[in-house]
């Protein structure tokens, strides 16, 4: 059995985060399926969508989401709750959304698909995400730019159920 913890799910767009994330918590008795996301669409006018080229207003509002998406992990996590939060967290991100946590017990994964994969996931999803820019390139920068720190899986072979296992598996072994 896991202890309480907050897992941390970031991937490039179409790497799985949102599928895995919702399995990963339903393992748990008591948690919450925190996805980033929600906060950027929670803006009904006046949202500034990243892009290549982000505008400083949609810059501000991507760390307005990720402070948001920290301080509901931390209140829950404080309230008794496991925490499975996902979001886009690339490069030094990452080690910003740790800070913003705090001293929690959290656990880092990163889905890496290999690009291929990625490309066929975008191609079945009913939205959107690369608009502007190639999955061949955001992966690459991710890649490069993104800490070697936490649990990097290669879920390109693997069902979305086959990824929370081996995730489970490997977080048995720590300590929480």
């Amino acid at each position: 059995m896991l202890g309480k913890a907050i897992y941390l799910i970031t991937g490039v767009m179409a790497s799985g985060k949102s599928t895995v994330a919702e399995l990963l918590a339903s393992e748990f008795g008591n948690c919450v399926h925190l996805r980033g996301d929600i906060f950027r669409t929670m803006i009904v006018s006046g949202r500034a969508e990243m892009s290549v080229q982000p505008s400083d207003e949609a810059v501000r509002q991507l760390h307005l989401r990720y402070r948001l998406t920290a301080d509901v992990a931390r209140t829950y996590y404080d309230s008794g709750f496991s925490v499975v939060m996902q979001d886009n967290y690339y490069g030094e991100e990452l080690s910003h959304i740790l800070d913003m946590l705090g001293d929690r017990s959290v656990h880092v994964i990163v889905l890496c698909p290999n690009v291929e994969t990625v490309k066929k996931r975008e191609a079945l999803r009913g939205k959107v995400g690369y608009i502007g820019f190639t999955p061949e390139a955001l992966y690459a920068d991710f890649i490069r730019e993104t800490p070697k720190i936490g649990f990097w899986l290669d879920t390109s072979d693997q069902s979305p159920e086959q990824s929370v296992r081996e995730i489970l598996l490997h977080f048995r072994g720590s300590v929480c």
